[in-house]
């Protein structure tokens, strides 16, 4: 059974534009890199060609299970999303409780996850603890060390 891939818009743009980069210049560059290769003789022998043709098939199961998520894929309309309760497509603004450190996160499905960014995935131990709360709620979210409180400081829209 396939599993739905939540997208927020830019998720889902993001996704085609990246497909479509994969099949036109990476494709386009791996060939050019395979041609190269045969030009050296024997294939047999070489080492350039196995790893342009090892390389291309890499790419090509890359952009296979790309398109497999851009079918399965679920665009969230940001512009329905109520920001009563924390849900993907809202950024929810968190204090860590006895710490007074606070973050914002972008809650996002887990294709377009970026922790760097702070895009977390639903799926993800803090997206999953906050999602459904209200603002001023505290969720308390298990981690390696012990368990974090988090108190919800505000939510909107992404």
């Amino acid at each position: 059974m396939e599993k739905d891939v939540i997208l927020t818009q830019a998720g889902y743009d993001k996704l085609k534009e990246t497909i479509e980069e994969l099949e036109t210049v990476k494709r386009r560059e791996v060939a050019d890199r395979i041609r190269e290769a045969r030009e050296f003789g024997d294939i047999s022998e070489n080492s350039e060609y196995d790893d342009a043709k090892n390389e291309q098939a890499q790419l090509e199961s890359r952009i296979l299970r790309l398109k497999e998520q851009l079918r399965s894929a679920r665009v969230v309309d940001t512009s329905e999303i109520s920001t009563d309760v924390v849900a993907i497509g809202t950024k929810v603004k968190v204090e860590y409780v006895g710490e007074g450190d606070k973050a914002e996160y972008e809650i996002v499905g887990s294709a377009e996850a970026d922790p760097a960014k702070n895009k977390l995935s639903n799926e993800s131990p803090v997206g999953r603890a906050v999602l459904g709360h209200k603002k001023g709620e505290i969720v308390e979210v298990a981690a390696p060390a012990g368990a974090i409180k988090l108190k919800i400081v505000s939510i909107k829209a992404a």
